[in-house]
């Protein structure tokens, strides 16, 4: 049983790695893809013309800036990508500790720490997101970044077991 348990942590960790990965790949290969809508959101641009009242409330919160806006999708792909150096190296870890080359305490140790990076990634869309209001017109990506905080989540609660 640990074994199964030990491989089942590495898939799991190995999943969410796969999943960021492309994500990751994706921001450095076509920016403006990710870029763009990251820009919307600081600067509240489909807020401030689809609820141009609710907007002047929190205008002050929006970011036009597009150098500041530039550094920040700079400092997210920095972020995923460390995120997915933990994780292949935690999906590593796991499985040497699957076939005794490594301690399991190890592997799950490195794991947890990918996957809550992960998972923190996700959260800091979430809250950042709600700084500059995207659930008014962003709602799609507000619930994609729910998904990843919670696929996050469970990984991290499976990675506890031992």
């Amino acid at each position: 049983m640990d074994t199964v348990l030990l491989l089942a942590q590495a898939i799991a960790t190995g999943l969410i790695a796969s999943w960021l990965t492309l994500g990751l790949r994706d921001n450095l290969l076509y920016p403006s893809v990710n870029e763009t809508y990251t820009a919307e959101v600081l600067a509240m641009t489909r807020m401030r013309e689809t609820y141009p009242d609710a907007f002047k409330e929190v205008a002050h919160r929006a970011i036009s800036d597009r150098k500041l806006q530039r550094g920040a999708f700079r400092l997210v792909i920095l972020v995923e990508g460390i995120a997915c150096a933990l994780l292949w190296v935690g999906t590593i870890g796991l499985l040497m500790g699957s076939i005794g080359t490594a301690t399991p305490e190890t592997g799950r140790a490195l794991a947890l720490l990918g996957a809550t990076s992960f998972t923190a990634v996700w959260a800091g869309f979430l809250i950042v997101g709600n700084h500059f209001c995207y659930w008014f017109c962003h709602e799609d990506a507000q619930n994609t970044h729910y998904q990843m905080t919670l696929w996050g989540l469970a990984t991290m609660v499976l990675i506890c077991q031992n």
